[in-house]
């Protein structure tokens, strides 16, 4: 049995990314995130969303502060 992931619209994929609508019809034209075209509609399936979040996510960087140290 085939699971289907919710289908989601533009507006609502820009609304779960904080952005404008123009960012997530950017990331279709551009081919950057898997979308479904159902007639003349374009949905993005939310593992998409999900998956493009996780590709994207930036890990902080670890500093080490080895030449700063306190005077005695």
């Amino acid at each position: 049995m085939v699971t289907v992931d919710r289908l989601l619209s533009v507006e609502e994929v820009a609304e779960a990314l904080g952005t404008t609508v123009r960012f997530p019809r950017r990331l279709i034209e551009e081919r950057r995130i898997t979308f479904v075209k159902v007639g003349r509609h374009v949905r993005i399936p939310e593992s998409a969303v999900s998956s493009y979040v996780t590709e994207h996510t930036v890990q902080p960087a670890r500093i080490r502060r080895a030449g700063l140290r306190r005077a005695a």
